[in-house]
């Protein structure tokens, strides 16, 4: 990891056992850093302002304001807004679901092992890949009322990129998959984006399941 840049974190959690675990588990690993913690949602957005970290570990449970609420409020004022990975104690929690939805790029279990949790933050900090897909797909099937058709507008190659998508890989994988190149797939995500409206892959991939254009 030497001369690569440093990621930088903000924690958002009003557990302090929680908070002190990740920061632990963080700053033992080349090329992450703790910018900061939080102990409530109403201390995201001014935190992300003073210290504008890469990627939020964000609680979904907080007594002020929850993470949903945060996750909406930081992506839609701060500009050029980190990544926000859900942490969480339960996979198959609505909460989750909801954050996904308000776009955040993945979700974490709090129990999950060190390595997955810097594993997560550097996944989410590049961008190129959604985080457990059939647990994404799991519970789209249990929170997400269904939408309206979503690929009616995308082209029959968009179509294969954004089923690959749902299937959780990542560019370089899909360019191998399809016999593309990367600057060609990441073309064809940016049009998969904009056509459906959403501002990351995680939720493009949210869409897709509610609208039946990936199976469930």
């Amino acid at each position: 990891m030497t001369g690569s840049p440093t990621t930088s974190v903000l924690i958002a959690d009003d557990d302090a056992l929680v908070r002190a675990g990740l920061r632990a588990i963080l700053t033992a690993e080349p090329g992450l850093a703790v910018a900061g913690e939080v102990t409530d949602g109403t201390e995201v957005l001014p935190a992300a302002l003073r210290w504008r970290p890469d990627v939020v570990l964000m609680d979904v449970r907080m007594p002020r304001m929850d993470g949903i609420q945060a996750t909406r409020l930081l992506l839609d004022r701060f500009p050029d807004p980190p990544k926000v990975l859900v942490v969480t104690t339960f996979a198959n929690d609505e909460y989750v679901y909801q954050a996904l939805h308000a776009g955040a790029a993945g979700f974490l279990l709090k129990r999950s092992p060190p390595e997955q949790i810097t594993e997560a933050v550097r996944v989410v900090a590049r961008g190129d890949s959604l985080l457990f897909p059939a647990a994404v797909r799991r519970l789209a099937a249990a929170y997400g009322p269904p939408e309206g058709p979503a690929g009616s507008g995308l082209t029959a190659r968009e179509a294969e990129v954004l089923t690959l998508m749902a299937e959780g890989l990542s560019n370089a994988e899909i360019a191998g998959r399809l016999h593309l190149g990367a600057e060609t797939v990441k073309s064809h995500v940016g049009g998969i984006l904009a056509k459906l409206g959403v501002r990351d892959r995680t939720q493009a991939v949210v869409v897709a399941y509610r609208s039946g254009f990936v199976p469930l």
